[in-house]
């Protein structure tokens, strides 16, 4: 009976031990996903936190952008006001110097054209040589006494191209009283034998003086332009100055051999028939056209000293190139 109790007893004992082994792995199951779920609660709540930091972070970051944004606004209205005001500033002040100058400037301007300081005492006259000065005052129409700045410059350049020998004319005015007259003239280089006078033209054509002799320049004949188109100031007609610059080209031509200062006159009449006469050597050359001029100058030239003191004529009017030969026939009217 004993033993039966004892063996009970020991069954009771390793039931409740079972039981208490049993309760205990189960308790440490249960603690183990306890602290399996407070360990994924930290999780999640400082996955929450970090979260709410970034999201706090951000809206920080957000709120401070704006504000500096508005801040850069508000700088840049400030600036853009500034730079309004600073221009409108400096353009009223622009606008007050420049009212300030104008002022002066009429205050001096009234004072040059009433003070008598002003009033022209000497006129003077630069680069005429053919053209006197006198006649170029006169010209002028400038008077002393006058006030220096009262007449119109462009006026007076008109008034003394009047004259055909003035070909460019400067007007300085020398404060405080005298006025310079600087002229640039024509060069007359041939005369021309008409109606028992002279119309000395320079090489552009120009008519620049009627006179009663030629003074020993190279005499044109044969011109074609009509005798009442003849007068100081006007020009040759385009014929005659077509024809004028092959006399230019003779008169080089005989340059080469220093024949320019023995020719007396060039006819002109035949633009295929040119002729110039030396009288200091009595001969008349016939150059044909202004081709070859060169070579039929350098023939010229050797049968002039080889002629020496003989009259006549000499004949260049051929073609050089095709073997035609320069010649030499001695007048006859000794």
């Amino acid at each position: 009976m004993a033993k039966k109790m004892k063996e009970a007893n020991m069954n009771l004992y390793y039931m409740n031990y079972g039981q208490a082994q049993s309760e205990s792995k189960k308790s440490n199951a249960e603690r183990k996903k306890t602290k399996e779920r407070q360990k994924r609660v930290k999780q999640n709540k400082k996955m929450k936190e970090d979260d709410f930091d970034l999201n706090t972070e951000t809206v920080i970051q957000m709120t401070n952008k704006n504000k500096i944004r508005k801040e850069e606004e508000q700088r840049k209205r400030l600036t853009q006001e500034e730079r309004k005001r600073k221009k409108r500033n400096k353009r009223i002040k622009f606008l007050l110097k420049m009212m300030l100058l104008l002022g002066i400037i009429i205050g001096g301007i009234a004072f040059a054209m009433i003070s008598p300081i002003f009033n022209i005492k000497e006129i003077q006259v630069l680069g005429n040589e053919q053209v006197s000065k006198e006649t170029i005052i006169s010209l002028s129409e400038l008077k002393t006494e006058e006030n220096i700045f009262r007449f119109g410059m462009f006026k007076v350049i008109a008034n003394i191209k009047e004259n055909a020998y003035i070909e460019k004319v400067k007007i300085h005015r020398k404060i405080p009283s005298t006025i310079q007259i600087e002229v640039e003239e024509r060069k007359h280089n041939y005369s021309i034998d008409f109606l028992g006078k002279y119309a000395y033209i320079n090489t552009q054509g120009y008519i620049l003086e009627i006179a009663k002799d030629s003074k020993q320049k190279v005499i044109l004949q044969g011109i074609e332009t009509p005798e009442e188109q003849v007068t100081e100031g006007n020009r040759l007609n385009n014929e005659d100055l077509e024809k004028l610059e092959d006399v230019i080209k003779i008169i080089n031509a005989t340059k080469e051999y220093e024949l320019d200062s023995k020719v007396t006159s060039i006819d002109m009449s035949d633009k295929n028939e040119y002729s110039i006469y030396l009288a200091e050597e009595g001969k008349k050359v016939y150059l044909g056209n202004n081709s070859n001029l060169s070579n039929k100058m350098l023939y010229v030239n050797a049968i002039i000293e080889e002629e020496k003191g003989k009259a006549g004529e000499i004949f260049a009017n051929g073609d050089l190139n095709n073997k035609f030969r320069v010649y030499f026939r001695e007048s006859l009217n000794v």
